[in-house]
């Protein structure tokens, strides 16, 4: 090869090592903006669910060098200019629930134009009537039906699985059908083939469990328990509502608080309104004898179930710790126990 071509092919050879090298070091930069656009502080939706223990920090790494993030519980939620817990007393239920709501910031804070709402109270037996406070007040539930179909909502279904007669029977005999269909919601009737295995990814315990295909399709869960006293549970409060969103109730009893805390980690509540118009006091779940209950004339909401159920424990005399399911949603960061963390608004409209 003579000193010409030789020279030539060098020169060749430089240009096309300098095009490899823009094209490598181009592919790694934009890979490392793609990486970076993927987990930029901006992407990263907060957690609704508020814990006894600050989240940790988050931070990313930009081609720049590291920036820090401020903590995700830092980030304002939707409802962080309004109270974390509203209480009512003293009104007619359906004027007490239009409080706690109005407080919260309104409906529309949680129902959207042609959002298909599930509406969860407790209404487990067809035994008795609403005064005996096994099951949710039916005006209590009409309200919140009402409310939610102002709000824009497509669709609002009421529902539950009870233990005690049908379905058909329990809904009429608790007064809750009349006021939901006056109201313009559905009662749906659960049947057993809807419930369907669904994982349990953040359950410590419970894994698995076979969920009511409505409730998880379901673009907002309102959950609408009664307060009552439970011979095993303690008591029956939002939390422990949530069973009878799932067939295999009794597989839960093994080790209750805890698996109830891992069921709720995968049905959400976006809203929490706990009827205490009427408690039962003694002899639950199902009561039976009127002097159990106490008009209370009372109505809790939060859109954190762990906040609101620890509210309503202390209707009872009874501390949040000692409630298992309270205890364990607030080990795994799903709210906040410790009352005096909370702003807590009270209307007395009595």
């Amino acid at each position: 090869m003579t000193e010409l071509s030789r020279r030539n092919f060098l020169r060749f050879l430089t240009a096309c090592l300098g095009s490899l090298g823009s094209l490598y070091l181009a592919g790694c930069l934009n890979r490392q903006k793609l990486l970076t656009r993927s987990i930029s502080p901006e992407k990263i939706s907060p957690s609704p669910f508020l814990s006894d223990a600050t989240q940790p920090s988050t931070s990313v790494e930009s081609i720049e060098g590291p920036t820090e993030t401020k903590a995700v519980t830092d980030t304002p939620s939707p409802t962080a200019a309004y109270p974390d817990l509203v209480v009512a007393r003293g009104g007619e239920p359906g004027e007490m629930v239009r409080a706690v709501v109005a407080a919260l910031g309104g409906m529309g804070l949680f129902v959207k134009a042609g959002d298909v709402v599930v509406v969860k109270p407790n209404i487990c037996v067809a035994y008795h009537g609403y005064e005996y406070a096994a099951t949710t007040n039916p005006w209590v539930v009409g309200e919140v039906v009402r409310l939610a179909l102002e709000a824009g909502a497509k669709q609002v279904k009421v529902m539950d699985f009870p233990f005690g007669g049908t379905g058909e029977q329990a809904y009429r005999v608790s007064g809750i059908q009349a006021e939901v269909q006056k109201a313009g919601g559905r009662m749906v009737e659960m049947t057993a083939v809807k419930f369907l295995p669904a994982e349990i990814p953040g359950g410590k315990d419970l894994k698995t469990a076979r969920i009511y295909d409505d409730v998880l399709r379901a673009d907002v869960l309102i959950n609408l328990p009664i307060a009552k006293h439970h011979q095993l549970a303690g008591l029956t409060l939002a939390m422990k509502n949530l069973m009878g969103v799932i067939y295999d109730r009794p597989f839960m009893h093994a080790n209750l608080g805890q698996r109830l805390a891992d069921l709720s980690t995968r049905v959400r509540s976006h809203l929490v309104i706990v009827d205490a118009v009427r408690m039962l006091m003694a002899n639950g779940p199902t009561g039976g004898n009127l002097s159990d209950v106490k008009k209370a004339d009372t109505i809790i909401a939060s859109p954190n179930i762990v906040s609101a159920d620890s509210y309503a424990a202390t209707l009872f005399g009874i501390e949040p710790e000692q409630i298992s399911y309270i205890k364990k949603g607030a080990q795994m960061g799903l709210g906040i126990k410790n009352l005096s963390k909370l702003k807590i608004e009270e209307i007395n409209l009595g």
